[in-house]
């Protein structure tokens, strides 16, 4: 049941691609708590996705932008604050792909220009987000800026390949331009470290069935669904949320403070 926790807030969604995306499901949530958005993702995304659906549905704007690319990220905001009426409240970034994962490249054989690519579109992009909000003064006293991420950051999943380490970059930035952000502008910075989530993108990590099985039978509370994930982005996106900044925060049901469930052997039994 919508409690308008966002009523009269304005905000971007990155990435959503299809009704199994986590920023569809975080868009569709922060509309039904009262905000006003617009969306966007890459032109290729737009052109293979089904983003225009979500458009009509909730009734706003797609402005077609690269990440990674500074002048596309400066017309989209402007875009947005036009289109909307003023600074934003939040921003979901929500943008992560790997070439050598997506061509089974092995890690230990790995494109480092593939790999450059990794870096600069799911991390650098972040950087370049923040960083072209900060010189617009486009975020709002109290606003919310967020990124996902995984928990590979911090433990080893060898067929996550450098997305791993580019996880770990973007959380780096968030805690890097947090300070800066806070300190000067009293706008927060974190990123959600969610659950494997069966995504469009999750399912071209090998092996992705058998660990999702894994982390959800790990998971006291089992894996956080992509709903439960949009609920969380709208809590750090409230008012509710003003002095959380610069923080890692683990939406995983429970998974990374585990070290064994006796149910993940019945897994290993079979």
């Amino acid at each position: 049941m919508s409690k308008n926790l966002l009523e009269g807030k304005k905000g971007i969604i990155f990435g959503a691609l299809d009704d199994k995306s986590i920023a569809w499901k975080v868009a569709e949530a922060c509309v039904a708590e009262g905000a006003q958005i617009t969306l966007t993702n890459a032109p290729v995304a737009l052109r293979f996705g089904k983003i225009q659906k979500l458009s009509e549905q909730l009734n706003v704007e797609i402005i077609p932008a690269d990440a990674t690319n500074i002048e596309d990220l400066e017309n989209l905001v402007t875009q947005s604050m036009e289109i909307l009426g003023g600074q934003l409240d939040f921003v979901l970034h929500s943008i992560g792909m790997s070439l050598n994962v997506r061509k089974k490249r092995h890690y230990t054989d790995i494109n480092y220009e593939w790999m450059q690519k990794t870096f600069d579109i799911s991390a650098i992009s972040f950087h370049k987000l923040m960083q072209t909000l900060w010189k617009k003064d486009a975020i709002k006293e109290w606003g919310s800026i967020l990124a996902l991420t995984y928990i590979a950051s911090q433990r080893t999943f060898p067929d996550y390949s450098e997305m791993a380490e580019s996880k770990a970059l973007l959380e780096s930035f968030a805690r890097s331009f947090g300070y800066h952000f806070g300190s000067e502008k009293k706008v927060r910075v974190n990123t959600i470290s969610q659950s494997p989530t069966m995504t469009t993108a999750g399912g071209g990590v090998k092996g992705f069935d058998e660990f999702f099985d894994y982390a959800h039978k790990m998971s006291p509370l089992g894996n956080a669904p992509a709903e439960d994930c949009a609920a969380f982005c709208v809590s750090l996106f409230s008012d509710y949320t003003r002095m959380v900044t610069m923080q890692n925060l683990y939406h995983d049901g429970g998974f990374s403070n585990m070290g064994m469930n006796p149910a993940v052997l019945e897994i290993t039994n079979m």
